[in-house]
């Protein structure tokens, strides 16, 4: 009865650890799969980066974006993306312009800390002057103790240019590991997969990023870097992407 009490205990505090901080991201570049609480409010800023390719060292991609996160129910998030900025160094398009907006879905299945995994379904819509894409993706997320492990698989596809006549696709992997070292901080290791398809027939390679992952919160509000390298020689891919996300409840 002792031992059954003790474990009970453990599985509590466990499971308020990670209901505590829902809402705040551990991960840059994996979503997770726990949604925001009903009548929660958000806005999130994140910045992405992305340099050097191959031997142009010169060239420099940031994108920002502004975005605006409620919770409707206990299980569906909504996001809006008010503005995503893009400036360039190194290339023909040098300068900084808008990109495009757009909203995003996230339902909740199943939680990542009592289910035996956390799952979640995601679906974003966005449209810019020159682009229009559409993607979904499968949320996987573990809670085990002071470890976070997150999973996401992710299908794209775009089009572009002035008519829109430009249609390719990718499929991307996501996958992150994190360790909560005490309420406010968790480090850890993200990767990204991705491979292109032009006109949804030829395949490009394979394209692989690794790095770490450090993640700070407050009561109110959250931040999140991660790096990564790129592990694949691939010259037409940045050697370099870092992001960061900061978030604000409100």
């Amino acid at each position: 009865m002792k031992a059954l009490r003790l474990l009970t205990a453990t599985a509590l505090t466990a499971a308020t650890t990670f209901s505590a901080s829902a809402g705040d991201r551990r991960f840059a570049f994996s979503y997770e799969a726990d949604t925001a609480p009903a009548g929660s409010h958000e806005f999130e800023q994140s910045v992405t980066w992305k340099g050097r390719k191959g031997e142009n060292h010169d060239f420099s991609e940031f994108t920002f974006r502004e975005e605006f996160e409620f919770g409707l129910t206990d299980r569906l998030q909504l996001g809006i993306y008010l503005f995503d900025w893009q400036s360039l160094n190194g290339t023909m398009n040098d300068g900084t312009s808008f990109k495009d907006t757009g909203i995003e879905l996230i339902y909740n299945l199943s939680d990542p800390t009592t289910d035996f995994i956390g799952s979640a379904l995601y679906g974003e819509v966005v449209w810019g002057q020159d682009i229009f894409k559409l993607e979904g993706k499968v949320l996987l997320q573990k809670n085990v103790g002071k470890w976070m492990f997150a999973y996401n698989t992710i299908l794209e596809a775009k089009w572009e240019g002035d008519d829109y006549e430009e249609e390719n696709g990718a499929w991307e992997n996501t996958f992150g590991v994190s360790y909560q070292i005490n309420p406010s901080i968790s480090v850890g290791v993200e990767a990204l997969h991705e491979v292109e398809f032009e006109g949804w027939e030829e395949s490009s390679e394979h394209f692989f990023w690794v790095g770490p992952n450090l993640s700070y919160r407050k009561k109110d509000w959250f931040i999140v870097v991660a790096p990564l390298f790129q592990v694949t020689d691939v010259d037409g891919e940045p050697d370099f992407v870092t992001r960061t996300v900061m978030g604000f409840h409100f």
